[in-house]
């Protein structure tokens, strides 16, 4: 039995926020059986930040119960249940702080739909809840009210379970609470934590490292590594004797920092990292018509690839993508095949190169643009991102196709200088997984910072 819940808070300081409006559905896994939807009055003010963000301000919370006048019946309708919600961790700090504040003790096992979704639902563009269930095609109605926000992750939650056919993803990801699960040496080391994206090493007591990770939040990593009930985690919390960690300030940093890391180090833990992270890889070739003609199929290395990805479900994403935005025709691109017209010339959204009205010169003009814009082959380029602080900005030097390594700069005349750049820039090795990590990374941020290089400089 699942007890699925958004809750809305007054905002403020960690740990003195209180709920202004919770709504809770009850449900067995096929349908809602219990409902608790309530305004509650905080006893404290509302930001003026969140009363814009949610539409619930002071006046309308005035007369609202309190929260010791519902505490029995939230008891009540999660006894025995597991506690979902989109960002659980929030929606149950929340709740247990409320409950402490009673002097009771609320524990309940908890679920993350936005853990389960990113598992489950791999390649969403966003993983918030409006942009996700909008994405999915779920309906939301009264976005940041705890009743509209509860009843969409009921609806998101029924699609986790359906795509989850053997449960197993779920029973490993239900915990319970982590503060009664972690002990001492663990929850030192997460207190340590920076709140930054970089590269963080475990070191067992010999000061081997054992496992190489990255995020965007380093001490929430660490936290959900030190809770994690499966086999590989249960190793690492008793081996894992210090952290160490690296800031790098882009993800696009950290991701090429890590993978490098692995390769030299060969942890014990990373083995399955230490493969390529990428599966399919985009070609061209010429057909007897003289037409350039894309395929995605399995990377091999033998082959020159224009582009990698992860998985075959994120390359006829992008194949889809760039079949609109270049205005190329679904069978020379090899979304469709058989022979004729493809569907997309009989609404006007192909010249007929499918069928030989469109010259191949016109044609494969459209198509180099979209491989130049792609492919990595005799680029010379910085990609300019994030640094560690506001005044440090990170830069990557990419020179003829190859990825030469990273480093900061505080000076536009740093990167304006080729010598100096390449002073500044800490090598690297260039390989198919540093050339992969990136071309993905500039497909997914459009709004990326891209300096070509002149060849003469």
């Amino acid at each position: 039995m699942y007890a699925i819940l958004d809750i809305e808070t007054t905002g403020g300081k960690y740990n003195e926020e209180g709920i202004t409006e919770i709504a809770i559905y009850k449900f067995d896994g096929l349908q809602v059986v219990d409902q608790f939807i309530s305004l509650v009055n905080p006893e404290r003010p509302i930001q003026p930040f969140v009363a814009n963000l949610t539409g619930i301000n002071n006046d309308m919370l005035r007369n609202a119960p309190k929260f010791y006048e519902v505490a029995k019946r939230i008891v009540e309708i999660t006894e025995d249940c597991v506690v979902v919600a989109h960002n659980a961790s929030f929606d149950y700090r929340i709740l247990r702080t409320e409950f402490s504040r009673l002097g009771f003790d609320f524990e309940r096992h908890s679920l993350c739909t936005v853990e389960l979704s990113k598992k489950l639902i791999p390649d969403q563009k966003s993983y918030s809840l409006g942009k996700l269930v909008r994405g999915l095609g779920i309906p939301l109605s009264d976005r940041h009210r705890a009743n509209g926000d509860a009843l969409a992750t009921v609806k998101l939650f029924k699609l986790l379970l359906t795509k989850d056919s053997e449960k197993s993803i779920i029973t490993d990801t239900v915990r319970a609470d982590p503060k009664r699960q972690i002990d001492d040496k663990l929850l030192r080391l997460i207190e340590q934590a920076p709140i930054a994206t970089g590269v963080y090493y475990m070191h067992n007591e010999n000061g081997d490292i054992i496992y190489i990770g990255k995020s965007k939040n380093i001490k929430k990593r660490l936290n959900q590594h030190f809770t994690n009930d499966n086999r590989k985690s249960r190793r690492i919390q008793e081996e894992v004797v210090s952290v160490s960690y690296e800031i790098t300030g882009s993800e696009l940093l950290a991701l090429l920092k890590e993978s490098e890391e692995i390769k030299v180090n060969k942890p014990k833990y990373n083995r399955a990292l230490r493969k390529t992270k990428f599966d399919q890889a985009l070609y061209q070739f010429v057909d007897d018509d003289g037409y350039i003609n894309l395929k995605v199929s399995k990377a091999n290395g033998r082959e020159k690839s224009i582009t990698t990805f992860t998985n075959r479900q994120q390359a006829k994403s992008y194949m889809h993508r760039w079949t609109e935005e270049f205005n190329l025709c679904q069978r020379l691109m090899g979304l469709v095949n058989g022979k004729g017209n493809c569907f997309n010339y009989t609404i006007k959204q192909c010249e007929g190169a499918c069928i030989g009205s469109e010259s191949k010169d016109e044609y494969n003009e459209r198509v180099k643009k979209l491989i130049h814009k792609n492919s990595f082959e005799a680029q010379n380029m910085i990609i300019i991102d994030r640094g560690r602080d506001v005044d440090e900005q990170g830069v990557i030097l990419v020179e003829d196709g190859k990825f030469k390594g990273f480093g900061y700069f505080n000076l536009n005349h740093q990167i304006n200088n080729i010598e100096i750049l390449r002073t500044i820039i800490t090598p690297m090795q260039h390989n198919r997984d540093a050339q992969h990590i990136i071309q993905s990374y500039i497909r997914q941020h459009k709004k990326l910072k891209i300096v070509k290089l002149n060849r003469n400089d």
